[in-house]
């Protein structure tokens, strides 16, 4: 059968009463008016952060299917929220009209988007939240383009915490009219969410908060292990510090793991190391090696090699620690005691 035309749609503008100006609906107004709205949400990646998600769209209404590699998962989700469990992401997108990708890996962000190709609904939103290179960003947009769909992609930060209470900060690159389009989609996630321009930016966007990271880690790490060394309370430490001027979320938050000498996965030190080498890959093409990088992913290394990869970052407090423990036990200095 031939396909309908599509509806047509008339758009009026007002008079000011004030004024008597007639004023026209803007831009981002107008495609509120005319663009299919996106009410039926997919997502696909289950992990740590995409539960929360998940959980924050179905509170939004949005949330219409799942699909993940571990099944169990998958079952845990639609049994709580009553969505539809997808066989595969070819399956997912027929019946959605934006989907959220939280996955770990650039690989795995295009090989869902070729997943996602045969079935995708045209002017569907593919909204990805995995933390990937500005180039991948841009190669899936370019492919969903060539189906009548858009890619946005929108790293997240905030961690679990965030992830769980709605309060992510979301870093957007993409059309802006697919962006305006996707806002509640993101706002469903994320306290902050910014547009920063075209595909590629949200992504060059979360590499500069990934290097900000770095050396968060590091200060609360190395003033962690200062602070030990110097027989400190450290519970009344942290107490006290993260209400000053050298606090942060990070210390807030994460330096309890030091306390307790328990790393659980907020953020794994693998995926962190991930992050840093395509931060450093984008540093290169400006000619630019960066020493806080450099160093950080010589730490990392060094970490997963002593079987830490799957800790949180935290754990980098491990090798600090082991700084004041070796200078602890040097005959030298004990003699010049």
């Amino acid at each position: 059968m031939p396909r309908s035309a599509p509806a047509r749609v008339q758009i009026r503008g007002r008079r000011d009463v004030q004024s008597g100006r007639f004023i026209v609906p803007s831009p981002e107004r107008l495609l509120q008016m005319t663009a299919p709205a996106l009410k039926k949400i997919g997502l696909i990646g289950l992990g740590a952060m995409g539960v929360g998600m998940a959980r924050n769209l179905h509170k939004h209404g949005l949330l219409a299917g799942v699909w993940n590699r571990t099944a169990s998962k998958t079952q845990a989700v639609a049994r709580e929220t009553g969505c539809v469990v997808a066989q595969s992401p070819t399956d997912l997108a027929p019946l959605c009209d934006a989907i959220v990708l939280c996955v770990s890996a650039d690989a795995d962000v295009l090989g869902v988007v070729d997943a996602l190709l045969p079935n995708i609904r045209r002017d569907a939103v593919v909204i990805d939240c995995s933390t990937v290179s500005a180039d991948t960003a841009r190669s899936a947009a370019h492919r969903l383009r060539e189906r009548g769909a858009f890619f946005i992609d929108a790293p997240v930060s905030g961690g679990v915490e965030g992830a769980r209470d709605g309060a992510l900060a979301i870093m957007c690159g993409g059309d802006a009219q697919a962006f305006e389009r996707a806002r509640p989609v993101l706002e469903a996630m994320g306290k902050t969410v910014t547009h920063f321009g075209a595909s590629g930016m949200g992504q060059a966007a979360k590499a500069t908060n990934q290097i900000m990271c770095a050396g968060v880690i590091q200060a609360v790490a190395e003033a962690m292990a200062f602070a030990k060394a110097e027989e400190l309370p450290l519970d009344k430490l942290i107490e006290t510090l993260g209400k000053g001027a050298g606090s942060s979320w990070y210390f807030v938050n994460r330096a309890p793991n030091i306390v307790r000498d328990s790393y659980p996965a907020g953020f794994r030190v693998r995926l962190h190391d991930k992050d840093l080498k395509i931060c450093r890959a984008m540093a290169a093409r400006h000619g630019v090696q960066l020493p806080l990088i450099e160093m950080t992913l010589v730490h990392y290394r060094r970490l997963i090699e002593q079987g830490h990869g799957d800790e949180d970052i935290s754990t980098l407090f491990h090798l600090k620690d082991a700084l004041f423990a070796a200078a602890a036990s040097d005959p030298k200095r004990l003699e010049n005691k």
